[in-house]
């Protein structure tokens, strides 16, 4: 058996090629491999050989950042490219409250670093805290400390001489579960001074000269951290005696977020002398913002994909891939990034980056977060180049499934029903959708539906894409709605259903649709139903579409109220193709709790009708007799 020709992996494989080495040998031609003890000594090499031959496997996947599995190993990889995963995140509160009755003499009001408050989390109470004191002013015997910001976690304190050899010594945090953007690292001369030095994080080197007091991060094993410092080239040399405090809050990550109501159990001082402890005079404290923002520490794939893009881009925001890769890095509650040029629009806008972002536990990024954003990317653009971020626009995917079931097989068809939508809200919750740039697999939607149960035969779904609108009452604008992907065009027209609306002058409740002009064009116009009557176009030119791009443009008009609420028009289209893709700005989601599935009796299968003749079919396309997106009962 040649070295060259052992490729297999497989025990049984294996086992073949052994028997195959040895039937070589002349004096083993004839004999009985399964009926003696020579059959056992063939297992167990093969067993040895394919566990050797396993083992090198996986060592060998492990030394590349592609195929490693093990975390360590994978932050000990993009640790070669300079990247350092991301740490959990304390979920955040803002809050505030006043202390009164202070006596004349105090000037200002201290709250010590640590523990802030407690408050009610999901059937837990959680530790809020901060990492550095905050004083207040007093005026006429009241203090007021006001959006202060407060971490879940409980702060902790480490410290460490340097003795001897400063390079050779270890700076290790001794707790997981770090959030690594409230570490605080002072330096003293000695232990016994009373001068400290502060020292700041930095996740690069650049403009960093021999004297800058900096530290960097390191992840280490079981998710701990250690602190690395100057060497007197890059950053400020410690030295013999100096005496190393760092302080941190250790959090447990998203099980923080949505506490709201805080009790104190601070402690306050005044006049920035520890004797003089307040204990009277709190209020209650007031939640300006209930916590969020809590988030796991970074997962594997996520350091595999953004290792090598941060990496490619050299810490320069050049690309929209750059953008992609450097906004998760300077702003943590990130779930997903879009960013594209400005040439790729119509008309294009040459000289900007565009960039969407979708954020951990809600739907738009606040405007201060858009500044904080902004303000971080000045320091990795490149001069000529501006970005810009905008608001993501959400593409929904809806979908209506006449499912075919075998009876034989099943008792309760509320039961299958149940157990079809809890497979597509599964799939609702992976990552290819949710995301920019996601995808909703029509294959993969319908093969789920049948694997489902056994009882399942076959299954006749239907896609929509849907989209908000949101109008500003009573004012005359104009709208545009994107959905990056072709329509279906239905020649006899109403492709487009919306929700209702009102328009001033205008008697009812009003609906836009369409009707072709073109192979890829078509005109909009507003209707209204009327009962027993049917279809009753009140405007007959109202904006255009286009079919291709798949663009609405309505017109100028002046909208007074919606049927939606927070005025919102919602527009129901279906696709061309039945794979429905997030382009640019368009975030995907697939929303099962607005999709219909109809359980309908295979009569074939069932052995009801084994002619057919009384099987039900259903269509494979859009409805042509609902004429808008939310139908009344009455005119049904």
């Amino acid at each position: 058996m040649p070295f060259t020709q052992f490729t297999s992996l497989d025990f049984d494989e294996i086992k073949a090629s052994i028997k195959d080495y040895i039937k070589a040998n002349t004096e083993f031609t004839d004999y009985d491999y399964e009926g003696t003890n020579l059959s056992v000594l063939i297992n167990i090499l093969a067993y040895n050989t394919y566990l050797t031959a396993y083992n090198s496997n996986m060592v060998a996947n492990e030394v590349f950042l592609d195929t490693a599995t093990l975390r360590e190993n994978i932050v000990s990889l993009a640790r070669n490219v300079g990247y350092v995963p991301k740490s959990r995140r304390a979920s955040r509160a803002v809050v505030s409250f006043r202390v009164t009755g202070l006596p004349a003499e105090y000037r200002t009001i201290t709250l010590e670093s640590g523990l802030v408050c407690v408050g009610a989390g999901n059937n837990n109470n959680l530790k809020f805290s901060i990492p550095e004191r905050v004083v207040a002013q007093v005026d006429n015997g009241t203090a007021t400390f006001s959006n202060i910001t407060v971490y879940e976690g409980t702060l902790l304190t480490q410290n460490w001489t340097v003795v001897g050899n400063e390079s050779e010594i270890k700076y290790e945090l001794d707790n997981s579960f770090v959030d690594t953007s409230t570490i605080r690292v002072n330096v003293k001369n000695t232990q016994t001074d009373s001068i400290k030095e502060d020292y700041s994080l930095v996740d690069n080197i650049i403009k960093v000269k021999n004297n800058s007091r900096i530290y960097l991060i390191q992840e280490t094993v079981d998710e701990r951290y250690r602190l690395l410092f100057g060497d007197g080239i890059i950053g400020k040399k410690l030295e013999n005696n100096n005496y190393i405090t760092a302080s941190y809050i250790t959090t447990s990550g998203e099980s923080g977020n949505g506490a709201s109501n805080f009790i104190f159990s601070g402690i306050l001082f005044g006049n920035n002398n520890e004797n003089n402890l307040i204990d009277s005079g709190i209020s209650l404290i007031t939640t300006v913002t209930p916590a969020t923002g809590g988030a796991e520490i970074e997962s594997a794939s996520s350091i595999k994909y953004f290792s090598t893009r941060l990496y490619s881009s050299q810490y320069r925001a050049v690309t929209a891939r750059d953008y992609e890769a450097i906004i998760p890095y300077v702003y943590d509650n990130v779930e997903s990034v879009s960013a594209y040029g400005g040439e790729e629009l119509n008309p294009p806008q040459y000289g900007k980056v565009f960039a969407a972002v979708k954020p951990k536990n809600s739907n738009y990024l606040s405007s201060f977060a858009k500044r904080q954003i902004l303000d971080k990317l000045r320091s990795y653009t490149v001069a000529g180049i501006v970005p810009e971020l905008v608001d993501l626009k959400y593409l929904t995917v809806e979908t209506t499934s006449s499912v075919y079931y075998n009876s034989s097989f099943v008792s309760d068809t509320d039961a299958l029903k149940e157990r079809i939508t809890n497979t597509l809200l599964a799939y609702s919750r992976t990552t290819e959708v949710n995301k920019f740039g996601g995808r909703f697999k029509y294959s993969k939607v319908s093969t789920l539906i049948d694997q489902s149960d056994q009882a399942i035969i076959s299954n006749i779904t239907k896609v929509k894409m849907v989209r908000n609108m949101r109008v500003r009452r009573n004012t005359y604008n104009q709208y545009e709605l994107c959905f990056g992907n072709k329509f279906y065009i239905n020649p006899s027209g109403y492709n487009i259903k919306s929700t209702g609306f009102s328009v001033s002058g205008m008697d009812g409740v009003l609906y836009f649709s369409d009707t072709p002009t073109s192979a890829t064009e078509g005109r909009l116009f507003i209707f209204k139903l009327i009962p027993q009557r049917g279809v009753f176009i009140v405007k007959r030119d109202a904006g255009k579409v286009n079919y291709n791009t798949g663009e609405i443009l309505i017109d100028t008009i002046s909208i007074s109220n919606t049927q939606k609420d927070e005025n919102v028009i919602e527009f129901e289209v279906s696709p061309d193709s039945n794979d429905v893709i997030g382009k640019q700005d368009l975030y995907v989601q697939y929303a099962v709790n607005k999709s219909e599935v109809t359980m309908i009796l295979d009569t074939i299968t069932s052995g009801y009708s084994n002619s057919g003749s009384s099987y039900a079919s259903t269509s494979s396309y859009p409805s042509t007799t609902n004429y808008i997106r939310a139908w009344p009962k009455e005119l049904r």
